[in-house]
């Protein structure tokens, strides 16, 4: 689950503009809603629909936290190319009425104020100025992919193990850990406001054991190997020590997948902003591990001559 915070001058306007409505100031009839398809929706129709799995949480004193649950990627480490999509922040053109409501500076040439709206429950961006020949906004491509982190969804670990989990380990015997199904980035949906854009990217780029009990883990790079008799493995760890001494007999381990988040925006075709949000974000599956005693094996020769 992730979420993403409204600066607070941007409620402000929300709650301005819904006092447009309560004062009797409607959206004009001429006005149109423009997407970045084209489209043009009817008049007073300002908030889009949310993404599947998205809600709005208002968290006074004066935040909205976009919080959003919903897929991109696959299960157990998220396949290459998962996620993406698009969402389109709508551009509507405020009247005289509401610019001057809103105690905004008359537009330099050319240009025109215009709300932004992004799918919510809480429709409200902010307002910006907009081209009227271009309908190219002011609004930057950093500012979209606060909105686009929002709905960036990093799939939960789903690792593998050899000896299986809920199986116990052995001491001196290596523990196998990899990641099944794949391995590659996930993407937020493509945010839109006219031509301007932004993408936040999430990308796989170590995993890691903690064996619990205060000891030292290990980790690779990749998903790991799958086990196979006679194959090798960076990705293991081997317990020295049996878990007869731990809280409940067991070592509470984790295996953890660190995420590189990075984003790119810019106007149109042109990428000209962009940068890492996350060198390395974790996330983490945890489990319950018993480990027994290894028995060696003694032999003796002579026996019984």
């Amino acid at each position: 689950m992730h979420a993403v915070r409204f600066r607070p001058a941007a409620v402000l306007v929300a709650l301005a503009l819904a006092a447009l409505s309560l004062a009797g100031l409607a959206w004009p009839a001429s006005a149109a809603t423009h997407s970045v398809a084209g489209s043009a929706a009817a008049a007073g129709r300002f908030a889009a629909s949310a993404p599947a799995g998205c809600h709005e949480v208002f968290q006074p004193p004066g935040t909205w936290v976009v919080v959003c649950s919903h897929g991109g990627g696959s299960g157990g480490g998220g396949g290459s190319g998962g996620g993406g999509g698009h969402v389109a922040c709508q551009l509507q053109p405020l009247s005289p009425a509401q610019i001057r409501f809103l105690g905004l500076p008359k537009a330099p040439k050319g240009e025109q104020w215009a709300a932004v709206t992004c799918p919510g429950k809480q429709p409200f961006g902010g307002v910006t100025l907009v081209s009227r020949t271009t309908g190219v906004p002011t609004i930057s491509p950093r500012e979209l992919m606060e909105y686009a982190r929002g709905l960036l969804h990093i799939p939960a670990t789903a690792p593998a193990t050899a000896p299986p989990l809920r199986k116990d380990g052995l001491t001196g015997l290596p523990e196998w850990y990899w990641i099944p199904g794949g391995w590659g980035p996930v993407h937020s949906p493509r945010v839109t406001a006219g031509p301007v854009w932004a993408q936040v990217t999430a990308t796989p780029v170590e995993l890691s054991f903690d064996p619990g009990g205060g000891q030292a883990g290990t980790s690779c790079h990749g998903p790991g190997t799958p086990y196979r008799k006679g194959a090798t493995t960076a990705c293991s760890y081997t317990y020295r020590q049996s878990s007869a001494t731990q809280p409940g007999g067991r070592y509470q381990a984790q295996i953890v997948v660190t995420w590189r988040v990075t984003w790119a925006g810019g106007t149109g075709a042109a990428t000209t902003d962009g940068g890492t949000l996350d060198a390395g974000l974790p996330e983490a599956y945890g489990f319950a591990l018993r480990v027994a005693e290894g028995q060696a094996l003694v032999t003796r020769s002579g026996v019984g001559q």
